[in-house]
């Protein structure tokens, strides 16, 4: 990485949310840039698009004419695409993206890594904006686009890095988790749940990965550990830090977590340590877990020496990510939603979170299996549960499963057959188009719709809202 202001350096994999992310970083240094991308699409595709980068489309040798200085190969990238065949043909210098954020960005600085497999995008968001009010000018780099930023990075212009800490391989030439390469030296722990289907066989190769993380925390370093969840209290004990700490609900946490009030406004709670109360703290976004996101952020910046006047000041002035609880219209009285909810647990608390927030409302519930996971059978029956106590279900047919083995693939029809049995209004749709028309016919003012997806979902929330209107 010993490159020259001015070099280029071409992204494989670009519309991934960190790659993206790494771009803008790169433009920002005064590099040229640019990238290629199967499927570009929002948000990301736009930030790209908005920075002057230009994205190929497609995987192809041709790519890499003319031939740049430097690629950063992203971890969707296998071994025998195109383009990757043509990378090691020509003998380009490459590296993966973790290492180059390890090396070339973070460095030396104070390395802050939100983990787990829930709530990294807006715990980062947030720890992010609070380091940015208490005035330490924090680099970052998120996995979605905080809307107190407008962009999902930040190159530091002090000593402070904040980053989302995904525990997804990190090439397929260095097959460890990424938050292995981003130097952690104060880590949050948010969750740990079985996941990424795609490349860890169980819940044990899971936790394998997240003790990686736990063995690399420096002794001089920081813990704070979700008290919430047993797989991370156990995971806890790996860590050799001296400031080892736990937030939550629960009464035995270390940083104690009391919701005040929650409604279609906001919410407020306070954190309860070591006797002492600290908030109130006031949020725009809802949800028991997004009081747990916040908590983890209190901690860890009063553990930084945050000022507590700051803490609040950014807390009330967050708000929130792009997909994560995204309003993205009211057409006809009819409130539309957007998140990025695919893991049955994120799904579950979604769902919930949104019709505590709307009492009174209807909430259609529509979600389109498309992470590696959803779209595999192992979570067929944790979706039941996931909907249950759902107002009503519309369910996409799982995207793309052509190389999942028929065994192993989830089935849309399957889910919404024990759904009915539960008592749970549900129906599938073999296109977004249809769900769509089926909206428009069910859908009286007064009701929200909340749209699951971590993709692109054929376009639905633009058909949705000029259907609606």
């Amino acid at each position: 990485m010993d490159l020259k202001s001015g070099s280029h350096v071409h992204l494989m994999g670009i519309c991934g949310t960190a790659m993206a992310s790494l771009a803008g970083l790169l433009k920002d240094r005064g590099f040229k840039v640019t990238g290629s991308d199967s499927n570009p699409y929002p948000p990301m595709s736009t930030q790209i698009e908005g920075l002057g980068i230009k994205i190929m489309k497609g995987y192809k040798a041709e790519n890499l004419h003319p031939q740049p200085d430097f690629v950063i190969v992203g971890n969707v990238i296998s071994a025998n695409n195109e383009e990757a065949q043509e990378l090691m043909k020509l003998k380009i210098p490459y590296t993966s993206l973790p290492k180059a954020m390890g090396e070339f960005i973070i460095e030396n600085r104070e390395s802050v890594v939100i983990s787990g497999t829930h709530g990294k995008t807006t715990t980062t968001s947030m720890m992010a904006w609070v380091a940015e009010n208490a005035g330490v000018k924090p680099g970052f780099l998120i996995g979605g686009i905080p809307k107190n930023f407008a962009q999902s990075f930040k190159n530091p212009e002090g000593n402070y890095f904040i980053i989302e800490g995904d525990e997804y391989d990190t090439a397929f030439f260095d097959k460890v988790p990424k938050f292995v390469h981003y130097r952690p030296k104060h880590v949050v722990l948010t969750s740990v749940e079985f996941d990424h289907a795609d490349i860890y066989k169980d819940l044990q190769a899971v936790k394998d990965s997240f003790a990686k993380l736990m063995h690399l925390i420096p002794e001089n370093g920081t813990l704070l550990a979700c008290a919430e969840d047993a797989n991370v209290m156990e995971l806890r004990k790996l860590a050799k830090c001296k400031n080892s700490f736990t937030y939550g609900f629960a009464a035995h946490a270390d940083f104690k977590a009391k919701i005040l009030f929650q409604n279609e406004k906001g919410l407020a709670f306070e954190v309860h340590h070591k006797g002492e109360i600290l908030g109130p703290y006031n949020m725009q976004i809802t949800g028991d877990y997004n009081v747990l996101n916040a908590t983890a952020v209190v901690a860890m910046s009063k553990l930084l020496g945050f000022s507590e006047n700051r803490i609040q000041i950014a807390m009330e002035s967050f708000e929130g990510v792009k997909r994560r609880q995204e309003i993205l219209g009211e057409p006809n009285g009819i409130l539309v939603i957007e998140d990025f909810a695919h893991h049955p647990t994120a799904v579950r608390e979604t769902v919930k979170g949104i019709q505590k927030k709307y009492p009174g409302r209807k909430v259609f519930s529509i979600f389109e299996p498309r992470s590696a996971t959803s779209r595999r059978k192992v979570f067929q029956q944790d979706y039941v549960e996931a909907f249950k106590g759902s107002h009503e279900v519309l369910l996409a047919k799982a995207f793309d499963q052509s190389k999942i083995d028929e065994d192993n693939r989830f089935s849309s029809h399957e889910l919404i057959e024990d759904l009915k049995k539960s008592g749970v209004t549900a129906e599938d749709f073999d296109s977004a188009d249809l769900i769509v028309s089926a909206l428009k016919a069910r859908a009286k003012r007064g009701d929200v719709i909340l749209i699951m997806s971590n993709g692109g979902f054929d376009g639905i929330y633009t058909k949705l809202l000029q259907s609606l209107a």
